[in-house]
């Protein structure tokens, strides 16, 4: 069997080094019988070493316990050194390191590793011709395969950018000294809108290594951009999806899909809400819905730890909190590390496992923790594709359906601009209040994103009447789904 560069993710990783034995918590390690000693002893690192700055001494993290640390595999199944210590140094930069953004970079450095081990290329020899060189031979070999369909130009760019920040990182710490330069840098000047539309300035450095590739967005594609490439369901769509939650059987995943088709919201805030955030006490008496904060201090993620507010209706929000009392719930929380507890997870798998783990339960280190993959919402994907997807197809004969979780969230953003459009042409609000009101509910930053939706009909020359009763028609659907839940 060959082995090739890899990454694996280690479930904990305390970061040590070597002690005496009668040293304070001094950790006694066992070597193999026919080893010239019995064992040594090691004790966590506690402070940062400034002398030298050099790869068998560079700086290490104060922080020295992590859960599913990245680690960077030769093709001898060896932890690549270099790569390994510039992860460490990466998180040790980061004050709440979210493990993902390195597990995403150690893949970069794993497929580097693997085209110079492929190649038979030393990653630290830069001769003097330039196209000789290992960033420019793997600048090239990334262009090749975009153009061969192997590779999506965006994963290619991110990998070329991985490899300029890991050579930019051995250089500035004296690890690396090529005879000739990796790339050739300039600075550029790129013209910017804020939030606000107004225009500024912004110097950036490049390199003649960096993948430059033109994009031209489509407006007729039938995507939105909103932070991806997002498809609004149609009616029809939206009630196929209903019915084949209803078929299933799976008040989870039902209860996962309405909540981000009425209010919008991501699947990191709707997994990580948690029981005691569907307990609460309504304050006036018949409220029509319910203002929810979401974001740091809540304990509810967000994208990019914004401060959101969520729109939930309130017959939704009661169906969460019968949910969240019912036996079913109380039985996958008593699975749960944690227990049957108000601060647990409203969501939880069969066996009590979370679908999503919180930002704040990701810096909490685990010692015994065995699991090799970061909970991110895997469960309810696995779900749509081998289930939901199916279904549809089979059941309404379209064998080309399909959908994304995110894609709930341009359907909520349409049926809200729907609305609002069918609003103003009935004189009933302006174009501009329809703009804003859309905008403060999808929580966008730039009025830009939120046009997207409202230009959407018009680039797809598609007529559709606004649904006013459409929440409704929601509504009793789920009570028919969750009817048996007491």
């Amino acid at each position: 069997m060959t082995r090739r560069a890899r990454k694996i993710l280690l479930p904990s990783l305390l970061v040590t080094e070597i002690a005496e034995a009668t040293e304070d918590g001094a950790i006694r390690i066992r070597l193999p019988r026919n080893s010239p000693h019995e064992a040594y002893f090691v004790r966590p690192r506690q402070e940062e070493a400034h002398v030298g700055r050099r790869l068998n001494d560079s700086s290490i993290p104060s922080r020295v316990q992590f859960n599913l640390f990245p680690l960077v595999l030769d093709t001898e199944g060896a932890p690549w050194a270099e790569a390994n210590v510039y992860l460490l140094s990466r998180i040790k930069d980061s004050q709440a390191p979210a493990m993902s953004t390195y597990s995403s970079i150690a893949d970069d450095l794993a497929a580097y590793r693997r085209y110079l081990d492929e190649a038979g290329i030393d990653w630290m020899h830069f001769p003097a011709h330039k196209l000789s060189r290992p960033t420019y031979r793997y600048s090239g070999h990334l262009k090749l395969a975009i153009a061969a369909g192997e590779i999506a130009s965006s994963t290619a760019k991110r990998r070329m950018s991985a490899v300029i920040s890991f050579y930019a990182w051995l250089i500035s710490e004296g690890v690396l000294a090529p005879e000739y330069s990796p790339w050739k840098a300039s600075d550029r000047y790129i013209e910017l809108k804020d939030t606000h539309g107004f225009k500024f300035s912004k110097r950036v450095t490049t390199t003649d290594v960096s993948l430059h590739i033109a994009k031209q967005d489509d407006p007729y594609a039938g995507t939105i951009d909103d932070g991806g490439k997002l498809r609004p369901l149609s009616q029809d769509e939206q009630a196929w999806l209903l019915e084949a939650l209803i078929s299933l059987s799976n008040t989870e995943m039902t209860l996962i899909h309405l909540f981000a088709l009425l209010t919008g919201a991501r699947i990191q805030t709707i997994l990580t809400f948690r029981v005691r955030h569907v307990l609460l006490e309504l304050d006036e008496p018949h409220p029509f819905e319910l203002r929810f904060p979401v974001g740091p201090g809540t304990g509810i993620d967000t994208k990019n730890d914004k401060q959101l507010v969520l729109h939930i209706p309130v017959w939704f929000y009661q169906m969460l909190r019968t949910y969240a009392q019912s036996e079913r719930a109380r039985r996958r929380r008593h699975r749960a590390v944690g227990g049957d507890t108000e601060d647990q997870y409203l969501f939880l798998s069969i066996r009590g496992t979370p679908l999503y783990q919180s930002k704040a339960g990701s810096q909490t280190f685990n010692a015994s923790a065995s699991i090799r993959h970061a909970k991110a919402g895997q469960g309810v994907r696995q779900f749509i594709t081998e289930r939901v997807i199916p279904f549809i197809r089979e059941k309404y004969n379209t064998p080309g359906f399909s959908y994304q979780f995110h894609d709930t969230r341009a359907t909520f953003g349409m049926n809200l601009t729907d609305a609002q459009l069918g609003l103003v042409s009935k004189g009933e609000v302006t174009l501009h209040e329809a703009r804003e009101f859309v905008k403060n509910r999808m929580c966008h930053e730039s009025s830009a994103t939120t046009d997207r939706y409202l230009q959407y009909r018009k680039n797809l020359k598609l007529v559709r009447a606004a649904t006013a009763a459409y929440s409704n028609h929601l509504r009793q659907l789920a009570e028919l789904a969750l009817r048996d839940i007491q």
